[in-house]
This record gives structure tokens, C-alpha cells and sequence, in this order.
């Protein structure tokens, strides 16, 4: 018999309610329940991380995670990220540098990404590997992926340097 619990999450800055098993893995109830399928099951070992999401504040993998632990929890995922018409940072540099083959991995890549230079707004490219090092891509040689972030860090920072500017004037 199931014991269904009642789950309230934030996600994309959108309030969802659903009955799920508290034992269910949150990747299971993102792509099932709320039919969010940015995060990708890779591994589900937290190896991958393709199931990458920002959990509170913090890159979680989300294979490795109860729903039942992040009920009442914010969540973002790629999806919250940017839109169609208008891509994320990331998301632009990632397709301008070349930064994706297959696809597969690149959602978790980008929501990883999106909270590294969140702590690291100007990295170096060993922090970029460092701070990814929890991602795999099984296509590429990572060089571009690390292009793709370093040039969307460059991108953020010149955009909010002219912010400033403007605000000084």
C-alpha cells in the first residue's frame, strides 16, 4: 500500500501541488508528476549531472534526492532559465560556442553552470572545471563547454558593468 503525501514545490518560480510517495526521487517527480523534462536521467547515481538542478540555492542532483526532502522547497531548472525567444546567457553562449553536441547532459550543464558564476561571477577556467567537474558529457572534450561559460561570465560582467556606469552618470 502507498502512503501518498501531499507536495508543495516551487519550481521556476511557479507553485506546484501533487501526490506523490515521499521516496519517490525528485527527478521522477519533476519529469512525471509536473512534467518538467529539462533535467535528464543520466546515471541515477549522481555521477552524470544530467539532472542537475538548483534546489534552494544549491546545485543538487536530483536522482539522489527524495521528493518527500524537498517538499516545500524553490527549484529551478534549465526551463527556468531563459525562454525561446529569449535564451539565457548560457544558454546563448552554449549555442554561439558551440558548448553542446548531443544535448543530453547540456541542461544540467547549464543549470550548474548558471549557479557557479552565481558564487564565481568572474572564474578562471580552472575554476570553470573545477565548479563542473561534478558534470559529465560523454560527446565533447569540454573545451568548448568551458568556452561556452567563460564567455557567458564575460558577457554578465560587461552587462553589469555598464549597469553601473549608467548608475554613476
Amino acid at each position: 500500500m502507498s502512503d501518498k503525501m501531499h507536495i508543495k514545490l516551487t519550481v521556476n518560480g511557479e507553485g506546484r501541488e501533487f501526490l506523490a510517495e515521499p521516496r519517490e526521487l525528485l527527478i521522477y517527480a519533476l519529469r512525471e508528476h509536473l512534467n518538467i523534462t529539462g533535467p535528464h536521467v543520466g546515471c541515477d547515481t549522481s555521477h552524470c549531472g544530467a539532472c542537475t538542478v538548483t534546489l534552494n540555492g544549491k546545485s543538487v542532483k536530483s536522482c539522489t534526492m527524495f521528493v518527500g526532502q524537498a517538499n516545500g522547497a524553490d527549484i529551478t531548472t534549465v526551463e527556468g532559465l531563459g525562454t525561446p525567444d529569449a535564451l539565457h546567457v548560457l544558454q546563448e553562449n552554449f549555442r554561439e560556442h558551440h558548448g553542446l553536441q548531443c544535448g543530453f547532459c547540456t541542461p544540467g550543464m547549464i543549470t550548474r553552470a548558471a549557479k557557479l558564476l552565481e558564487e564565481n561571477p568572474t572564474p578562471t577556467e580552472e575554476d570553470v572545471r573545477f565548479g563542473m567537474a561534478g558534470n559529465i558529457c560523454r560527446c565533447t572534450g569540454y573545451q568548448n563547454i568551458v568556452k561556452s561559460i567563460l564567455a557567458a561570465a564575460d558577457e554578465m560582467n560587461s552587462a553589469e558593468q555598464g549597469q553601473t556606469v549608467e548608475a554613476a552618470e
